[in-house]
């Protein structure tokens, strides 16, 4: 039996992958969340529960991919492929603002599954660990040099860090339709009838939680030299 190559081993991985992704959206907007086992959305995709978790540790996960997938890989492009000249700080802070508020109808329907389960939102917060790697190498190749790769993961780190933050604090503040304000803790309780939205702008937070660290960046690439 031969070895598939790996370009086409890669897109079927990425196809079941999403296959998993929307399989699991849809049958958490069709039944709530807590109504979805891991084999439901197996089958739904057309898959094994051993496949799925080589891809997915949790329904959960599954869920939030809906609006995180692909995000920490696109945020490094982007950041890579800025115009020239644009400081880094700037770089960084478009690119985050930029995949964070740009969203589909697809990720609507995840962000208000998210906004209303305790265990979604704690997924949805883990995802910012994984903006660190890519933006490592990214960070480290505009500043060039020896000795930058610890720094270029520290800043990296911090960005991931201040994403965080801004998340949690869009998440804390809650307003009910039609006004009046409750905890995030209150909300976790209601059911998928209860529609809750997060109070406040995200891009807003997410400026506010980097502006920060600019001078850092802005150091580091002095540093760095033309």
């Amino acid at each position: 039996m031969t070895t598939p190559p790996s370009g086409l081993r890669e897109r079927k991985k990425q196809a079941t992958r999403e296959a998993l992704r929307a399989a699991a959206l849809r049958l958490a907007v069709e039944r709530g969340p807590d109504r979805v086992r891991v084999e439901d959305i197996a089958e739904a995709a057309g898959v094994s529960p051993r496949t799925y978790n080589n891809y997915f540790a949790s329904r959960e996960q599954a869920i939030v991919s809906a609006v995180t997938a692909d995000r920490e890989a696109r945020i490094a492009a982007a950041v890579a492929g800025g115009p020239a000249g644009v400081r880094l700080a700037d770089a960084v802070t478009d690119a985050v603002v930029e995949q964070y508020t740009s969203t589909g109808e697809r990720e609507r329907e995840a962000l208000l599954l998210i906004t209303t389960r305790t265990a979604l939102r704690d997924a949805f917060l883990d995802t910012t660990d994984g903006i660190e790697p890519p933006l490592t190498a990214v960070i480290a190749e505009r500043l060039g040099g020896a000795g930058t790769r610890t720094t270029a993961r520290v800043l990296a780190a911090s960005v991931a860090a201040a994403v965080r933050v801004a998340l949690e604090n869009w998440l804390r503040g809650w307003r009910r339709p039609g006004g009046g304000v409750e905890t995030a803790e209150a909300a976790g309780g209601l059911d998928a009838g209860g529609l809750v939205v997060p109070a406040g702008s995200l891009p807003d937070q997410l400026r506010a939680a980097l502006a920060p660290l600019a001078p850092a960046l802005d150091a580091a690439e002095r540093r760095a030299g033309p």
